[in-house]
């Protein structure tokens, strides 16, 4: 049935909710648990398409990330 109007509904996903706006929580580079959750195995920052987090929150996320490396509370680069 190619060129039907109707939705694969297979792949339809849900409306990922920002986990720091419903929960109210403050993201600080010393909280290396947090953190890792939003890089992936390679040491990469995870994209807001995977991860759910607005905007704002990726932003500051990111930051975050940015900082604990700084410190050498995370990875550049995992092996």
């Amino acid at each position: 049935m190619q060129g039907s109007n109707r939705p694969n509904r297979r792949y339809r996903q849900t409306k990922r909710v920002c986990q720091f706006c419903v929960e109210k929580t403050e993201i600080d580079y010393k909280q290396v648990d947090l953190l890792n959750r939003y890089v992936n195995e390679f040491g990469r920052m995870r994209p807001r398409r995977q991860t759910g987090t607005c905007a704002k929150h990726q932003r500051h996320l990111a930051r975050e990330i940015k900082r604990a490396r700084h410190i050498a509370l995370l990875p550049f680069v995992s092996d």
